[in-house]
């Protein structure tokens, strides 16, 4: 399996406090990998330098071997924009627009007229279970669409890596365990590699890998057989 994302060396720093303390980490095609770790681990300092939100202190972030994270701001948005995909724990789903145009956001973004990015849009629903749900807001939602919505956004434009910072935090067990599984299965489907911060050992289990994160170093490195 080759290796999509890496990052060698990964330290960060917020004053005093180490967030990173020099980790490493691989990602490959169609992995899933959980980060677990109490608060204030660094679990989520970890995804976000992993992703381009934040820069690191020290060490590199490699994408297919090509250093990223001393890329201008404009080249790494255009990155986060075009190759990873992003499903956060509220979903930021824009409130103003129909389900399917929040869908199609990302190919908007890049210049795709909107009739074609909605076209392409539309294909994620049937998948997703989303069907009969194109024209309605995000306020008419339940917890569990809008996360569903969130994917769809998420992979709609192919990207390379989708990251998931608690995804499920907001849900019940039943729903966060539906979201899960059609997060993994349909990351594993596109050839996308999953990255996701969570707190629940049973939603970490549908990955193939887990690491523990402690005191910013890797405490833990478990490989499952997905769920």
């Amino acid at each position: 399996m080759s290796t999509v994302l890496a990052g060698h060396g990964l330290v960060k720093k917020y004053g005093s406090t180490t967030a990173l303390a020099g980790v490493d980490v691989e990602v490959g095609e169609r992995d899933s990998l959980a980060i677990m770790g109490p608060s204030g681990s660094g679990k989520s300092t970890l995804l976000h330098t992993l992703a381009g939100i934040v820069r690191p202190d020290g060490g590199q972030v490699l994408l297919r071997g090509e250093r990223v994270d001393d890329l201008g701001e404009d080249r790494l948005s255009a990155l986060r924009r075009t190759r990873f995909g992003f499903v956060f724990q509220s979903g930021q789903l824009l409130p103003e627009l129909p389900v399917e145009e929040n869908v199609a956001l990302p190919l908007m973004l890049e210049g795709m007229p909107r009739t074609q990015a909605v076209e392409r849009a539309r294909r994620w629903f049937a998948p997703l279970g989303l069907d009969g749900l194109e024209r309605r807001r995000p306020g008419q939602l339940s917890g569990g669409q809008a996360q569903r919505v969130a994917i769809a956004r998420a992979l709609v434009g192919e990207p390379e890596v989708v990251f998931a910072d608690e995804p499920t935090g907001a849900l019940d067990q039943r729903t966060s365990t539906e979201v899960v599984q059609l997060l993994t299965f349909a990351t594993r489907d596109t050839g996308a590699a999953l990255v996701m911060v969570t707190h629940d050992p049973d939603i970490a289990a549908h990955c193939d890998r887990v690491l523990q994160v402690r005191d910013g170093l890797i405490s833990g490195h478990n490989q499952y057989t997905a769920v």
